[in-house]
């Protein structure tokens, strides 16, 4: 019964959807939930485009920038998410806050570097709330998947660069519903949880060209194979005590534990190809498409027969500008300002509507000191989803920090005194 009520208010994600306060996005529901931008905040201020090749910050999108490090890098950032929801006429309103990264990456050589962190792959965060005269039932779901990676890239030839990255996949969703029925003393909660795990890894590679004396080409590539990642699932039924005050439940009257078959979900395979032109300390420009098999791609939990996935594109421009990067007497000369756009296709399909995004975005790369340290600081408004079909659109206005530190010299050289 549970799950014919979740078929029919989750599919069409009402407008009462977006009555809550304090969650994600009603669409993390289904798959793994919202996917994360996998990148820096300097590559969301240019639309995500992980074109360039970088000496003193990390590419996470591309392995092979790790063969142009000539100094560590370690990088913390995080992100704040306002989000104002409509759908039929009713306005709801989200916040969000996430750490978005944590790596350090350093040379080995004048021609090769490695990296390790964490970075989030995915999130759900939902509350739903379907009221009638007599019963309500109650959605929500929490957690996610991150990924803790290790990768290297290396110059092979002047301008070409190879890399590879494998990442271990691990986290926890948990979905629940709460029936309530006026006409009986307890309301019944289903709770059904997964533990998620798995390798995945990804190729890049990166080519420059000079040309005229001071411009270059850039074209970048990278590759993720297809994989599986493995859930181990359990689900519990309840019978509770609810506060319809609160909407929350008050105690637990009795409750059954069962253990699921484990089952598998696939991490389609993505290709991704960018071209960009520039000045470098002074300008750059560029293009990026992407595209990935996600029809490939499943819900988890339960079945819901009018969500479906097609394959997908994402498209990014952006670029930079530094109007003088060598200036000794005005700081915002110094400054690196990025600008970009994106649109992309999630894949998700939900009566036949095609669960889009877009974003526009601006961004400050602030010098701290006179060394290459950096704070970087992004604005994005972008939108997800549509109000065809009595679905939700979401206006997203996002605000990354990050912190990019350098020191002078590689922190596994040891210091020499005369």
């Amino acid at each position: 019964m549970i799950k014919r009520f979740l078929v029919v208010v989750l599919v069409f994600i009402s407008a009462s959807a977006i009555a809550q306060e304090g969650n994600s996005s009603p669409y993390s529901f289904y798959g793994l939930g919202i996917s994360s931008f996998k990148g820096s905040i300097e590559n969301q201020a240019m639309g995500g485009l992980s074109i360039l090749g970088d000496s003193t910050h990390i590419n996470f999108r591309n392995a092979a920038g790790y063969g142009s490090l000539k100094l560590t890098n370690f990088t913390i950032a995080a992100s704040h998410n306002e989000i104002d929801l409509s759908a039929d006429g009713r306005e709801g309103h989200n916040t969000s806050t996430t750490i978005d990264y944590l790596a350090l990456a350093f040379p080995v050589s004048k021609k090769v570097g490695v990296g390790f962190g964490l970075i989030p792959e995915t999130s759900v965060d939902y509350e739903i709330l379907n009221a009638g005269e007599t019963s309500l039932t109650q959605y929500s779901g929490r957690g996610g998947v991150n990924r803790a990676f290790l990768a290297a890239g290396v110059e092979l030839f002047k301008g070409f660069r190879i890399g590879a990255e494998g990442s271990y996949n691990f986290g926890n969703i948990r979905n629940e519903i709460i029936q309530v029925d006026s006409d009986q003393q307890y309301s019944v909660r289903e709770i059904d949880r997964s533990d998620i795990k798995g390798l995945t890894y990804n190729f890049g590679a990166q080519f420059e060209k000079s040309f005229a004396k001071k411009y270059k080409l850039y074209s970048s590539v990278s590759f993720q194979p297809e994989r599986s990642l493995t859930l181990e699932n359990d689900r519990s039924l309840q019978s509770v005590v609810y506060s319809q005050t609160d909407n929350a439940v008050v105690s637990v009257i009795d409750s059954q534990d069962f253990s699921l078959e484990d089952t598998e979900t696939i991490v389609p395979n993505m290709y991704s190809f960018g071209l960009g032109l520039g000045e470098v300390n002074k300008w750059f420009a560029g293009g990026q498409v992407e595209y990935l098999e996600s029809s490939k791609m499943t819900n988890r939990a339960f079945v819901t027969p009018d969500a479906t996935y097609d394959d997908s594109f994402k498209y990014r421009l952006g670029g930079y500008f530094v109007p003088d990067y060598n200036s000794i007497t005005s700081y915002w000369s110094r400054v690196t300002y990025r600008l970009g756009a994106r649109f992309e296709e999630t894949g998700l399909m939900i009566q036949n509507e095609s669960i889009d995004e877009f974003g526009i975005s601006f961004g400050l790369g602030l010098p701290l000191g006179r060394g290459f340290s950096n704070a970087n600081i992004t604005f994005e408004y972008g939108q997800r989803g549509t109000t065809n079909a009595g679905l939700v659109k979401e206006d997203i206005f996002k605000v990354g920090l990050s912190l990019s530190l350098n020191p002078l010299r590689p922190w596994f050289v040891p210091n020499k005194y005369n």
